[in-house]
């Protein structure tokens, strides 16, 4: 609710006059569960992104959320901060360094590059494994500043591997996917699938069955890459 309800107060007294004030979301996503559509924030990202002066991040363990909190303290303007219910694997060490608005490569590859935020990370470094099954290399990109992008490092993927997924825990619409996509039509035109929510509400179920049921699995994950790949080589 913190993008929903709050967002003209946002907007007017936050956004515009570009105040030094965090807003940290739990809950984002549809991983919530059990409680359905109503309190599910499918469209968090894209409220807080189309905001001028806002800087939109979604860390995806709990060790990049501390480096997020840590770095945002820091930085003077509005910050949104999307973080999740439920558990996730660990993937970063506490060596790990977070910028905002840079990106990390956290799988090489050349033949495509997947671009992943929040917890999804986890589930495309598992699609990644799957792939090289079929001799796909996939690079798995993470985008943890969704505003600004790291527009340097996708550029330079797009150029190399000519083809990118992007994947997320919300709306295709207005979330990383738009993001990517709207900079790399402008810039870089390649092949591109987007994975997350289709223009849908979320429903309830636990996080596992909701990941599932939305498509958000490794599985689905390797067969769009597939997909993907398949058209830059034709």
């Amino acid at each position: 609710f913190a993008t929903g309800r709050a967002w003209e107060q946002i907007r007017q007294s936050i956004a515009y006059p570009n105040l030094n004030v965090k807003i940290v979301a739990s809950h984002g996503g549809i991983t919530v569960g059990e409680d359905g559509a109503s309190h599910q924030s499918v469209e968090d990202l894209a409220l807080m992104r189309v905001l001028p002066n806002m800087t939109v991040i979604v860390p995806a363990d709990g060790i990049e959320t501390r480096k997020v909190i840590e770095k945002i303290i820091e930085y003077q303007g509005p910050v949104y901060v999307r973080v999740s219910r439920s558990k996730t694997p660990v993937i970063f060490d506490n060596s790990y360094q977070f910028e905002i608005g840079k990106g990390q490569v956290v799988l090489p590859g050349d033949d495509i590059t997947i671009f992943s935020t929040g917890i999804m990370l986890s589930i495309c470094l598992e699609a990644a494994e799957l792939l090289k099954k079929d001799g796909i290399n996939a690079r798995v990109i993470n985008l943890a500043t969704i505003k600004p992008l790291d527009r340097e490092l996708i550029l330079a993927a797009a150029r190399e591997t000519k083809a990118a997924v992007t994947v997320e825990e919300h709306s295709i619409i207005g979330g990383l996917g738009s993001a990517v996509a709207e900079f790399l039509v402008e810039n870089c035109p390649i092949y591109l699938s987007r994975v997350g929510i289709q223009d849908r509400f979320g429903t309830s179920g636990n996080a596992e069955t909701l990941l599932t049921h939305y498509g958000l699995t490794q599985n689905n994950i390797a067969g769009v890459v597939k997909e993907v790949f398949q058209k830059r080589r034709n």
